[in-house]
């Protein structure tokens, strides 16, 4: 398994409330095969991590070439301050 982890700097709570919703009403979009997705937000600071995974490193590709051509919803979304591709060594469920 692995994982694409995008993190923003300077998001304001309507901007990510709003795209949290987007997120939960639309479908997985095309060009990324990823299997689970997470959006997570520190208000505070104004921090976003979105993470996605992927099954295989093709998949993991083919997503980020994907999500590198979106734009970040709104303009209160911040700036992406990094993305980073990993593999999943160890993953748990409840």
């Amino acid at each position: 398994m692995y994982a694409r982890v995008a993190t923003y700097e300077g998001a304001d709570s309507a901007t990510v409330d709003e795209a949290a919703q987007n997120i939960r009403d639309s479908e997985r979009p095309e060009g990324v095969p990823a299997t689970q997705f997470f959006f997570l937000t520190d208000r505070a600071s104004g921090k976003v991590m979105t993470i996605g995974l992927f099954e295989t490193e093709h998949d993991l590709q083919t997503g980020n070439e994907t999500l590198n051509a979106m734009s970040p919803p709104g303009g209160g979304f911040g700036k992406r301050t990094s993305v980073d591709l990993m593999e999943v060594v160890a993953h748990m469920t409840a």
